[in-house]
């Protein structure tokens, strides 16, 4: 393999700031290593994961410290150039390529280089955010996804992992999410974007924790990790452990959690955020109405961004803040035929029968009088927690009652509470007796279910039931099935319950089985910890609201869990209303009905309900709501109080969040990387360009015309015996592969799922395929499935393990410091050499790949910045000949210097104009940082940080060179035998930006 330098000395890089860019061959120990990564640190020098070349240590992985090893970057100038014997110099071109893969996209670099390669489909608003997390108006990869519910932000989320990891700026991930969506996240980013993430729940913590020694720190076990956040909040456990890790993307999800100062979620962030690279947070409602609370959410992507917490706008913010509904006029012009449109929200009127009514009339009397009268409970929002218990189920309402007894029983001073006690009393008893033959919903559900959604045994249709009380859930989970029709094994298994009680474990096995279309499951009942993140919309269109919840923003989280990207048919929404004939009676007509119609008006017309009343947490809605209508108000008085802010109480409540419902995030071609069609400034491998539209230059340059090109040559290369070593069956119609794979393919999956790896038995046999609709077919076909959802073929991307193992198999084909000899079409030895700017953090700032030609007689040097194109003029490629002419190679080593010379010299003749793009963005944060006072220590020292961390990001020291190969003269070649014209190098005068 080719080298780079020697040492900082050689390379010009002071002591200190040693770079070691990832696709750079060291020797440490006297092993060959291929880095991955580097970091440096504040004890140890430079930190670099590598992973092992030469024999011994091959497909190993490992770090090292510069200040603890002695690693040494390989001399360009020692290069030995050898020749090819392989057919059509496949060898040399294999290798070419797979440097070009293995190197670091710059920083420079804003387009994206893979969003045509991924199971998703090319919806541009689902780029948008990967674009403006790379679009350089940020110091670094810092965004808040707010799209509303259903949008797709995990896509958007694993889009935007990719790009990193593409970038060298991914190799270590951490994504934290609710308990109950881990795996489904670490699904969608498995299966979609090959990017595999250990999933860490309870068990799993528990798993290496008796694996490792005791005392060492579990995430330094795997390098991409998904966690609960209720796991990793426990500080006293983890703290220590996550203040000793960097890492280079964190994902958090559902992250409004995080906006109370205090709360262990907010320390679990403010220990995150300043030890990751790229922060990527994500919620459909990230915001309590309250200017500062958001402020501080914003501060954890940029502490600078906002000036004064109490008062800013969109715009200070649109660099870190994208959110798009579904009335988004880009997202509803792409959505067309990929999601059906919602139906409406159907009332249900259930009459309230002759023990409910009882129930009806003694909260009128008692606890809810009309008229000034005035409620037996001394606590004024309790009332209206029985009520609401009551129109949930008579087994709420027993509890809640329950509840209440006992601490009043508890009080050491009863004074005050007999007349309380005593209306408990006979509520216990109204209740004491009632079965599900005296509950107006439950007869009207079993009726909706059977009559107008049909489910039913020899039925395949499924719903899900959401209530907010675990009785009610436990209580239908016991009576329902046979209701239904269901008997023996059959009423067992056709439903799931689920709620906040549950494990992690439990929680997830729920969601799972509901997705996958051969269980049994027909019913999931459900609590509102469903209502946030879950997809339920895979095997389901039916929705039933079993009571309602308070809060416009709780019903639209509901709903959303069917009514979201992917979902085939119209989804369908029924609202159970009990209703009474008692004078004073506030049944669900009164507070769930008006929710329901406001909450659909919203959603048609806004895209989004959350706005409706400018409070924008579930739970300030609902107590608002109560608050209001304990002082006589209706729902639509208090809605449009709040929202126009005539209310007394908050008079002087301006919705600062008001100009973020539209602008934010609306413009969708004025983004960073986008073409004005809307689509990405993207020419992937097999792709055309639009007609009409001249092609873009490529993000990522490459000699093969697709990854499934390189991979059959690849394989061709390595295993030639691969029928018979590997076991490979190919199947050319389909493009499915299937193969055995060798032991160092099996060391590199243990970074899979556990889960998938188990089930599909990956270690004995892998299925991938190029095909993407077949990939989709087997994902599909893995949701119809009983036993899981793990599909059995996996789609090869440029991530994927496979196309990663080969690359890499393919870059130690060459022996160290090994360069080949090419015969070409070329009039004089054309080299091709990279060269690589980087930044004190070791990451690419401009990368050039280089022809150069030395002229002896002249004692100049030619520069073509443009190899690939320059491989194509000079007829390298799949057809050439390779005539096995072996040349001398000493004539041309001794060019070697006068080449790299050469080289350098065209690369800070120009250093200054490529690095433009880069340096303007950093010289505004600077300048802004510059205006940013704070007027404690720890701000002071964080402006601080954020200034070193602007000037570490700036390219520095000199370009590292590598000579990748030798383009050589045909001897045979005649100039005027009627051939191609000979390729003779000129320099370009105007070299385009990286």
């Amino acid at each position: 393999m080719t080298a780079v330098q020697t040492s900082a000395e050689q390379s010009g890089v002071p002591t200190g700031q040693d770079q070691y860019p990832a696709g750079a061959q060291v020797v440490v120990r006297d092993e060959e290593w291929l880095v991955r990564s580097s970091m440096p640190t504040a004890e140890d020098g430079t930190r670099i994961e590598v992973v092992g070349v030469s024999e011994f240590v091959r497909d190993q992985e490992a770090v090292f410290f510069s200040a603890l090893d002695r690693i040494e970057l390989l001399d360009p100038r020692e290069t030995s150039l050898v020749m090819d014997d392989s057919p059509n110099y496949r060898r040399s071109r294999l290798f070419l390529e797979a440097v070009l893969r293995r190197t670091a996209l710059p920083q420079s670099e804003r387009r994206l280089a893979l969003a045509d390669s991924f199971l998703m489909d090319p919806l541009p608003y689902q780029r948008r955010p990967a674009e403006l997390a790379l679009s350089g108006g940020n110091l670094r990869p810092r965004l808040l996804i707010a799209d509303v519910v259903g949008l797709g932000k995990t896509l958007e989320i694993g889009l935007t992992l990719a790009e990193l990891i593409r970038r060298g700026r991914g190799e270590r991930i951490l994504v934290v999410t609710p308990q109950h969506v881990l795996e489904q996240f670490q699904h969608e980013l498995w299966t979609r974007f090959a990017i595999p993430l250990v999933r860490l729940d309870s068990v799993g913590i528990e798993r290496i924790q008796r694996e490792i020694p005791a005392g060492r720190n579990p995430f330094t076990s795997f390098k991409r990790v998904i966690v609960s956040i209720d796991t990793l909040k426990n500080t006293d456990q983890y703290q220590h452990h996550l203040e000793q890790i960097r890492w280079d993307a964190v994902v958090i999800d559902e992250s409004h959690n995080l906006i109370n100062r205090g709360s262990l979620r907010n320390q679990l962030a403010r220990t995150l955020a300043p030890r990751t690279d790229a922060l990527i947070l994500a919620s459909a409602t990230p915001h309590n109405g309250d200017a500062k609370s958001f402020a501080e959410l914003i501060g954890l992507l940029d502490p600078v961004a906002i000036r004064d917490p109490e008062n800013y706008r969109a715009a200070d913010i649109e660099h870190l803040f994208i959110r798009r509904t579904k009335i988004s006029p880009e997202v509803r012009e792409q959505m067309k035929g990929q999601w059906a449109d919602r139906g409406p929200s159907h009332s249900v009127h259930c009459p309230a029968t002759p023990a409910e009514e009882k129930i009806f009339e003694e909260l009128a009397a008692v606890w809810l009088p009309g008229d000034g009268g005035t409620s037996v409970s001394s606590v004024p929002l309790f009332p209206y927690t029985l009520l609401k218990s009551f129109l949930s189920s008579h087994a709420a309402l027993r509890a809640t009652v329950s509840a209440r007894t006992r601490t009043l029983e508890k009080k050491d001073d009863r004074r005050g509470t007999e007349a309380e006690l005593a209306a408990l009393g006979r509520l216990s008893e109204l209740a004491a007796g009632l079965t599900e033959a005296d509950s107006a919903k439950f007869a009207a559900l079993v009726r909706q279910l059977r009559e107008e959604i049909g489910v039913g045994p020899g039925s395949d249709e499924r719903v899900v039931v959401f209530s907010e009380r675990v009785q009610t859930l436990e209580w239908l989970a016991e009576v329902l099935p046979a209701a239904l029709g269901f008997k023996g094994r059959a009423a067992r298994d056709c439903v799931r319950i689920m709620h906040g009680g549950l494990s992690d474990e439990q929680q997830m096995a729920c969601v799972e089985e509901f997705g996958l279309a051969d269980t049994p499951v027909r019913v999931l009942l459900t609590g509102d910890v469903a209502s946030e993140g879950v997809n339920l919309h895979r095997q389901c269109h039916q929705l039933v609201h079993y009571d309602v919840p308070w809060s416009l923003i709780r019903i639209e989280q509901r709903n959303g869990r069917i009514d979201r990207y992917g979902q085939a048919r119209p989804p369908e929404f029924r609202a159970l209303i009990l209703t009474s004939e008692v004078e004073g009676a506030k049944d669900d007509t009164v507070v769930a009905e008006r929710l329901l119609e406001r909450e659909d008006q919203a959603h048609r017309s806004l895209g989004t309900a959350e706005a409706v009343t400018g409070l924008y947490r579930a739970e300030a809605e609902e107590k608002s709501l109560i608050q209001d209508l304990l002082r006589g108000r209706t729902v639509d008085e208090s809605l449009d109080a709040r929202r126009s802010g005539t209310d007394g109480e908050d008079a002087g409540l301006d919705d600062f969040l008001a100009d973020f419902f539209g602008p934010v995030g609306e413009d969708a071609s004025q983004a960073d990387g986008a073409e004005p069609d809307g689509s990405t400034a993207t020419s992937g491998p097999g792709t055309e360009p639009s007609a009409g539209r001249a092609a873009a230059s490529p993000v990522v340059p490459r000699l093969f015309d697709s990854t499934a090109h390189f991979l059959d040559e690849a394989l061709r290369e390595v295993y030639p015996d691969a029928r018979d070593r590997l076991d490979l069956d190919r199947d050319q119609q389909s493009g499915l592969l299937s193969f055995r794979p060798p032991t160092e393919l099996v060391h590199r999956l243990k970074a899979l799922p556990m889960d998938y790896l188990r089930e599909q038995r990956l270690r004995e046999r892998l299925l991938v395929t190029f095909n993407r609709r077949l990939a989709e077919h087997s994902l599909q076909r893995a949701r119809e499935s009983s036993t899981s959802s793990w599909p059995e073929i996996s789609l090869l991307t440029d991530l994927h393990p496979v196309v990663e193992w080969l690359t890499d198999k393919v870059l130690v084909g060459m022996g160290r410091q090994e360069a080949p000899m090419i015969t070409a079409n070329v009039a004089e030895p054309v080299y091709l050499v990279q060269g690589v700017y980087s930044n004190k953090l070791g990451r690419p700032t401009v990368v050039k790949w280089m022809g150069v030609t030395w002229l002896e007689a002249t004692g100049k040097g030619l520069v073509d910045d443009d190899m690939v194109s320059l491989l194509r003029r000079c007829g390298v490629g799949p057809t050439m000949a390779n005539k096995l002419r072996y040349r001398e190679p000493a004539p041309l080593r001794a060019a070697l210097p006068h080449v790299l010379d050469t080289a350098e010299a065209f690369l800070n003749t120009h250093r200054d104009a490529w690095d433009e793009p880069l340096r303007e963005p950093i010289e505004q944060y600077k300048r802004r940082l510059g205006t940013w006072r704070q007027p404690t220590l720890a701000g002071e020292r964080t402006k601080e940080r954020l200034a070193d961390l602007a000037d570490s990001l700036l390219t520095t020291g000199r370009p590292l060179l590598r000579v990748l190969a030798v383009l050589v003269p045909d001897p045979d070649r005649k100039k005027d035998d009627g051939g191609p014209p000979l390729v003779s190098l000129t320099v370009p005068s105007a070299p385009a930006a990286p």
